[in-house]
């Protein structure tokens, strides 16, 4: 399996590389070592490897070059400026400690002291020359993010000159995963590569009509995440999301088949690129061990909180981002008296979740808005089932209209009822179960609506997960059958494979997931 990331938070691929090694296949998954330094281990029956991938090409020429004539004072981009900062505050740290010693000594010579305050005072003068020239620096650097008349006329350029291929202009960035992964496809010699998501799926592509000229077959497995023209670029450049659409245009036609996420981007998938069949769905459903954790190893949400049995608690667990819309959640507190708020995220003291904090003590809210971080995915559900409501309000991008989240499934399999925006496909979910409330997106007013609505009445909310087969549908031992039945039906020579067993020869290498 291949993945862009270093598996680790990557509940989806974990799964699937877990469950197929489960299923008697021999899985490698590769992916990229966050420190740079190589490591290896194993996850369950399948063996993970993570790469050295430098990433020197996602970095553009004019990065490396210095801005004359917007920012003629700035330091060169080489990493001098902060190097010089930190030998000017060196510097005065030691003027400091002279200060002190002189001012603890019995005698104080007026040579010394004139010479230290003269050379505290050229200090400060070149602190303000070093902080001038470092403001410069950042002024050039933020002035040219590849976005204004130029980049888009470059980009329109490259894509008629190019078409498919204008991503090696636009995206050359993703030629550092080729250099990376590649080699080591090429010795692992797969007989099937699980490709997940976008920057992956050239790599396996390549990988496999590398093959193709040695006179071995590579089946090629495409697991989209995500709707890529619907993504919110991850770079903020003119150029970022036309490469790697052309990049993705340019591999799919080398897959042998797609997997995906949900069936809403299945449609939009195989209306995109012309898929002679439609993708599988392989939901981002919670393992077995996931659901039937014991909740006495688990930490008690409540706890953490500081709060009691019979306070209502609503929880959001996942990132913390703007567009996941967790500002309502705040906004409503005054609304919602007693009521205490716990998010749980991936990162507790960014500057988004700073920010909720301060506007909660604004709104007079502060003792019950609780930040906590993400406990073991084996502890998942169990941690959230001490919480009254689960709430979604994520916003309208196209890529959260299509899908049911990970959180979902998971909040689910806790028993909560679910307070959820009006995105498509998790609005028309929940009305169809009657498991919990849909609200307008980012409204706050409809918001407390539906919060009241369930604290009214969780009873009924909850009893809709005594439906014959709703949870069981939702796990990852169902969609594991999924995945294991398109592996078997790309590789139907290979021989029968019982669970836990050994196969005769290496088979995958594949697994991109976010």
């Amino acid at each position: 399996m291949l993945v862009d990331n270093g598996v680790n938070g990557d509940s989806r691929v974990q799964k699937a590389a877990r469950s197929a090694a489960d299923a008697g296949w021999e899985v490698i998954l590769l992916g990229r070592a966050p420190g740079g330094t190589p490591q290896t281990w194993r996850l369950g029956a399948a063996e993970v490897r993570l790469l050295k991938v430098p990433l020197p090409m996602a970095k553009r020429p004019h990065e490396f070059r210095r801005s004359w004539l917007r920012a003629p004072l700035a330091y060169p981009p080489t990493g001098i400026a902060a190097h010089r900062a930190q030998a000017v505050r060196a510097w005065r740290a030691d003027l400091r400690v002279r200060r002190a010693e002189l001012t603890a000594a019995d005698r104080r010579p007026a040579l010394r002291w004139q010479l230290l305050r003269t050379e505290e005072r050229f200090s400060g003068l070149v602190r303000r020359w070093v902080s001038l020239r470092q403001r410069e620096l950042t002024r050039a650097r933020q002035g040219r993010k590849l976005d204004g008349p130029w980049d888009r006329a470059f980009t329109l350029f490259w894509q008629r000159v190019q078409g498919g291929g204008a991503w090696r202009r636009l995206e050359p960035g993703l030629w550092d995963y080729e250099l990376g992964y590649g080699p080591v496809l090429d010795e692992l010699k797969p007989d099937l590569i699980h490709a997940n998501d976008f920057r992956m799926l050239g790599v396996g592509a390549r990988a496999k009509i590398r093959a193709a000229a040695e006179g071995r077959h590579i089946a090629l497995v495409w697991d989209a995440h995500e709707y890529l023209p619907g993504v919110q670029p991850w770079r903020d450049n003119a150029r970022w999301l036309p490469g790697n659409m052309a990049h993705e245009r340019e591999f799919v036609p080398y897959a042998d088949a797609t997997i995906t996420v949900s069936g809403g981007l299945a449609d939009l998938l195989q209306a995109e690129h012309g898929l002679a069949e439609r993708p599988a769905v392989v939901l981002n459903a919670p393992a077995v061990d996931e659901v039937t954790a014991d909740p006495a190893g688990s930490p008690d949400i409540r706890a953490l909180c500081g709060i009691g049995p019979d306070v209502p608690l609503l929880v959001y667990s996942g990132v913390a981002a703007p567009k996941r819309g967790l500002a309502v959640m705040v906004e409503a507190l005054p609304e919602l008296a007693g009521a205490h708020v716990a998010l749980v995220v991936n990162k507790p003291g960014s500057d988004y979740v700073r920010g909720l904090m301060t506007r909660a003590q604004e709104l007079g809210a502060g003792d019950r808005l609780h930040v906590l971080p993400y406990v073991p995915h084996d502890q998942v559900v169990p941690f959230l089932s001490g919480a009254q409501v689960g709430v979604i309000p994520i916003q309208h991008w196209p890529n959260h209209e299509i899908a049911l989240i990970t959180k979902f499934f998971e909040y689910s399999h806790a028993r909560l009822p679910l307070v959820v925006s009006d995105v498509r496909t998790m609005a028309e979910t929940v009305r169809s179960t009657g498991q919990g409330e849909v609200f307008t997106a980012e409204d706050v007013t409809d918001y407390v609506r539906a919060v009241r609505s369930v604290l009214a009445d969780r009873d009924r909310y909850r009893a809709a997960y005594d439906r014959p087969g709703l949870l069981a549908d939702w796990t990852w031992a169902a969609q594991a059958k999924i995945l294991d039945g398109v592996y078997s039906r790309l590789l139907p020579e290979r021989p029968p494979r019982s669970v836990g067993g050994t196969p005769s020869a290496p088979l995958l290498p594949a697994g991109v997931g976010r």
